[in-house]
């Protein structure tokens, strides 16, 4: 069993490569999380854990992540993904996570809609959204992604 994160950050990316995979790769090294392995978790952040945007993984962890991604090798077609953590007062919070054929603007609204209506079915109090998003132009295989890597 893994012990309950202390620390998070938001984070994305876009790349092209020459496959899916790389692209995606590409994107996740870009977002600072390509050398580690991924587990990815739902929605909730644990309580008390606190944001550092500077945090730094060891290579090859085992990181819980909640996180969205969208791959097209549709050249011209615009991508993105976004994910937003939504903070409480005094308890856990709601992560979302969101990718499409859209701009970021499009995601990050999609985003903010979702992070309230989980804190309204929950009956929680929103005190804050950090909201990570980016969109990306296909030029041959493109891939954009947006992540909440937590961390011990």
């Amino acid at each position: 069993m893994l012990p309950t994160p202390k620390k998070y950050f938001v984070t994305a990316a876009s790349a092209e490569g020459n496959s899916e995979l790389t692209a995606f790769d590409k994107a996740l090294l870009k977002a600072r999380i390509g050398n580690v392995n991924l587990l990815r978790v739902s929605s909730i952040l644990p309580p008390g854990c606190e944001y550092d945007p500077n945090l730094t993984i060891p290579a090859g962890s085992l990181v819980p992540t909640a996180y969205g991604y969208i791959v097209s090798d549709q050249p011209g077609m615009r991508i993105s993904a976004a994910v937003g953590v939504g903070l409480a007062p005094d308890a856990f919070g709601v992560i979302m996570e969101y990718s499409g054929i859209c701009g970021a603007s499009e995601a990050e609204q999609t985003i903010t809609r979702m992070v309230e209506e989980a804190f309204a079915i929950r009956e929680m109090q929103l005190l804050d959204i950090k909201i990570a998003s980016v969109e990306h132009v296909v030029e041959k295989i493109g891939c954009a992604y947006a992540a909440v890597p937590m961390w011990y």
